[in-house]
């Protein structure tokens, strides 16, 4: 099933360089529009519209993009840089898509169902992957790709790539044979480490005395 579109407002804006921090104090987020045989175009938007958007739309949900309350486009979200310190978003790249040509991106994966050898058998899971790159038409992206892991009944068992279902018109582009999920034995209880027999603490204690003449030698020299 095919996700709704979400909207985004924007605004175009001439602040370039280091005098955007000017319009971050000012709750706005710089961001950049791009896409195949178009002119880049520099955006601010507000930076809780921004990320309550992205929080929804992730990376692969398609946006109605509005630019200056009248120019609309079809666009993704391709890239967000965060601040180190603070962790909030400072930079948005969004693409610009075309809805009759096929783009290539990342869906998330979201595990669902129970396995049995994890509730029954007490084993850890394992996921090995947290999205899928895919190849699509804009119009079918999808917010995540579901994998069910009741198929994983005990620690012999996994998913491979090639067990997942996907939506129409989806193409998965790594291989197919690659693990995307196991379950792991539960650890057992590390064992305490025995104290060294008495051949082996008498061999422990020549070794300690030889090595202990062998420096008394060299002081001599010295």
């Amino acid at each position: 099933m095919t996700q709704q579109s979400i909207s985004l407002d924007t605004n175009r804006r001439d602040i370039l360089g280091k005098k955007v921090k000017t319009i971050r104090a000012q709750g706005v987020t710089p961001g950049v529009l791009y896409g195949h045989g178009i002119e880049n175009i520099l955006l601010s938007i507000p930076t809780t519209t921004l990320e309550k958007v992205y929080k929804q739309a992730g990376e692969s949900t398609l946006l109605d993009l509005t630019i200056d309350g009248k120019d609309q486009r079809k666009v993704i979200i391709q890239d967000v840089q965060y601040d180190n310190v603070k962790g909030s978003i400072i930079h948005i790249d969004l693409h610009e898509v075309k809805m009759t040509e096929k783009l290539t991106t990342e869906i998330p994966l979201k595990f669902i169902g129970e396995s049995k050898a994890v509730k029954e058998a007490g084993g850890v899971f394992v996921a090995n992957m947290d999205h899928l790159k895919v190849e699509c038409l804009p119009g079918d992206l999808v917010h995540k790709i579901e994998v069910d892991i009741s198929v994983l009944v005990d620690f012999e068992s996994a998913v491979h790539i090639r067990d997942i279902k996907t939506p129409k018109g989806i193409e998965l582009l790594d291989n197919a044979d690659e693990v995307v999920a196991v379950v792991a034995p539960p650890r057992a209880e590390e064992e305490i480490a025995a104290p060294p027999a008495e051949g082996e603490a008498a061999k422990v204690a020549e070794v300690a005395v030889v090595e202990k003449k062998k420096k008394e030698e060299v002081v001599e020299e010295k």
